[in-house]
């Protein structure tokens, strides 16, 4: 990649819409978390614990996310977690960003779920005010436990549905098929809650459908198994159903073996609404801007394609009609000039 083009992708005003908090815990806060609330690690040191991040797939990943999340205690834990982020990401010039959260990790293990949203959302309130970036915040069902638990934790998020924009469904996809948690997000949708659900990663083309049907959600997280069925896709195409993709962890896990091999330029030249995120960049080696890079270097994209990567992570967004207006504009402003 030349410096020129590295420079445009630094520049590149965009939102970010398929991050999970937890996945942006980098091994040196891990540490630090466990020096600060006496837990003890399997390893030793920070380049043992991310020497640990070669994954065969998708599960060996998250059992070792699962662990690095047992640091995480306090209200203050999540607070700085949740503003480290958002530091790196203002860093990318990411404008704005909507945020996964998994209370169930970290309730089933005795942390009270207001320690967890109470720090997060001190930190995005405050990243607002400092740096600039809006941000919503999305909370996950895991879906490799039963829905009665997820229901049971919809039910104790809604005092805080003020805080809370979205519902999605996240964790082990094999087996775990979207249909299963029809219920609680019939029950979220009446509450105003917008759905999603991570969809077609590990997962087949059938489950974006189901997803599409059965839960009725507004994005697709992942998606890129739906490229395996022309009639997926085209419906996609035509609905404008955005999928948050996000190419660093697709490679990192093993859906795609060379990122010359990813589905997303197939996906765009079909008219599909893609974006491009980092998933759990701790883990997967990059922020939003190295997915980008990525992305950039194998399908030698040009500026306008970029641009309408970034335009599309507007569009997808939560944000009301004037919200995207300001910043389609400063992209466009950008562009112009870049």
């Amino acid at each position: 990649m030349s410096a020129a083009m590295f420079r445009f992708i630094q520049g590149l005003p965009k939102a970010e819409l398929h991050v999970h908090i937890e996945g942006t815990l980098e091994p040196e806060m891990v540490f630090a978390l466990a020096d600060r609330n006496r837990v003890s690690l399997a390893h030793t040191s920070v380049e043992a614990l991310r020497a640990a991040y070669a994954f065969k797939d998708l599960q060996d990943f998250l059992d070792l996310y699962y662990q690095g999340g047992a640091v995480l205690r306090t209200e203050e834990d999540f607070h700085d977690l949740t503003r480290a982020y958002l530091e790196r990401a203002a860093a990318d010039n990411v404008r704005h960003a909507e945020i996964f959260f998994d209370p169930q990790a970290h309730t089933g293990r005795g942390v009270p779920f207001a320690a967890v949203i109470d720090g997060i959302w001190a930190a995005l309130r405050a990243g607002e005010r400092d740096l600039g970036l809006t941000s919503r915040l999305i909370l996950c069902f895991l879906r490799d436990r039963d829905e009665a638990e997820a229901m049971a934790i919809f039910e104790e998020a809604l005092p805080y549905g003020d805080r809370i924009i979205g519902v999605g469904l996240d964790s082990a996809e094999t087996g775990h098929p979207p249909a299963k948690f029809t219920r609680v997000f019939e029950r979220a949708r009446a509450e105003g809650f917008l759905p999603v659900a991570h969809a077609g990663e590990e997962g087949p083309a059938a489950y974006v459908a189901e997803a599409l049907d059965e839960l009725q959600v507004a994005r697709i997280d992942h998606g890129v198994r739906a490229v395996d069925d022309p009639v997926l896709v085209r419906r996609l195409a035509d609905s404008r159903i955005p999928l948050t993709v996000c190419p660093l962890s697709n490679l990192k896990l093993g859906v795609c073996d060379r990122m010359e091999k990813h589905p997303i330029r197939a996906l765009m030249q079909a008219g599909v609404m893609v974006t491009v995120n980092s998933d759990d960049p701790a883990y997967f080696g990059g922020y939003v801007n190295a997915n980008y890079s990525a992305v950039q270097k194998a399908f030698d994209l040009g500026r306008e394609e970029l641009g309408d990567l970034a335009r599309a992570s507007f569009n997808a967004s939560f944000l009301d009609a004037a919200e995207k207006a300001l910043h389609l504009a400063e992209l466009d402003a950008y562009l112009a000039q870049a």
